[in-house]
């Protein structure tokens, strides 16, 4: 059971995993999937529509677990909460707007955090109240 436990470097790799999805559907540095399938050269259709599935059932998978775990309430308050810590980052001068690029990955930012919590949050809520989440499951 000690193998089972849930560690930060295990949230970290969930994190991880939620970046590397977002941002390899789309960033503001030109190297994403929705980059490769508008291209004035169409590439190969058979590996874009690979690569999109792939990308597609990753995303269903992450969001699928993030309702069922922290619901559409959760998902308000993290999204405010962060939020919230953005607008304090604006307003200590620490991150600046000014450039479109930023707001675009701080955007990212947020919807892989909520991804990765979201996630996560059933083995987070054991640690912190002791209490296990378990899904209803028909026989």
């Amino acid at each position: 059971m000690a193998a089972d436990r849930f560690t930060g470097y295990k949230f970290l790799g969930r994190y991880a995993t939620a970046l590397v999805l977002v941002f390899a559907t789309y960033n503001p540095s030109g190297v994403s999937y929705l980059h490769w399938a508008t291209q004035e050269i169409p590439p190969s259709l058979p590996l874009l529509i690979l690569v999109g599935l792939a990308l597609l059932i990753c995303f269903l998978i992450f969001l699928r677990a993030t309702l069922r775990s922290i619901g559409p309430v959760g998902i308000v308050l993290g999204v405010a909460f962060l939020g919230a810590l953005v607008w304090l980052l604006v307003d200590f001068g620490i991150v600046d707007l000014a450039q479109g690029s930023v707001l675009t990955v701080i955007l990212e930012l947020v919807v892989a955090t909520i991804m990765a919590v979201g996630i996560s949050w059933s083995h987070i809520r054991r640690r912190l109240s002791g209490q296990l989440d378990v899904d209803d499951t028909d026989e």
